[in-house]
């Protein structure tokens, strides 16, 4: 669940890019997926995700669902739930013990869904269309700081859709992440409850403030 928190506000898309430095041609794709999600109020999907080893032996896997309005976030995956109103981050192990931080306290070197809502990509990566054939666009990503806990992102931009319903991440130790949507939702209606841990819900929980 900890790398779904991390990686999988990236399928979805992000905010503003602008990077001379970078492709131009990538640039054009990214922007309309940053168009596109300023129209929208709120989407829902299914996600799935599965981590192989460096040898592409599978290692896990796992489904749930996600909702995003804005910067607000939430993530369901068997009992587990994250919780996210823009400003604070609560995850609840769905059983006893609810962990709550302030979203700006979040580690520096992970890939956060609150960074990948915001314009952090003008300074944090460099980007390069790989492909254009079949339905989807296909864009590499480096982070510029080495010391970010991976080291590739692909993402795969739906060419009809304009969003990024597909992405693999390598991490340091050439684990490899992939991601998808299905059964996306871009016209949700959600309440503002949705994304804020609701403790009198949960009698009996034990809250950690980090």
């Amino acid at each position: 669940m900890k790398k779904v928190y991390l990686l999988l506000l990236l399928i979805i898309g992000f905010n503003g890019i602008a990077n001379a430095q970078n492709d131009p041609n990538a640039k054009k794709v990214l922007d309309e997926v940053s168009a596109k999600l300023k129209t929208l109020k709120g989407v829902i999907a299914n996600f799935s995700y599965t981590t192989k080893d460096r040898n592409k032996a599978l290692k896990g896997s796992a489904k749930g669902i996600i909702n995003i309005k804005g910067q607000k976030y939430y993530l369901k995956q068997g009992a587990t739930e994250i919780f996210c109103d823009g400003v604070k981050v609560w995850n609840y192990n769905g059983e006893d013990e609810v962990t709550v931080a302030d979203v700006d306290n979040e580690d520096t070197k992970m890939l956060t869904p609150q960074k990948l809502l915001s314009n952090f990509y003008d300074q944090d990566f460099t980007y390069k269309l790989i492909s254009s054939a079949g339905p989807s666009h296909e864009i590499v990503m480096y982070p510029t700081d080495k010391r970010k806990n991976f080291k590739q992102v692909t993402v795969y931009v739906d060419k009809t859709k304009k969003m990024i319903l597909k992405a693999q991440v390598i991490d340091k130790s050439d684990n490899i992440i992939e991601f998808s949507l299905t059964n996306v939702s871009t016209t949700a209606a959600l309440a503002d409850s949705k994304f804020v841990f609701d403790a009198a819900k949960h009698p009996g929980v034990e809250v950690v403030t980090q």
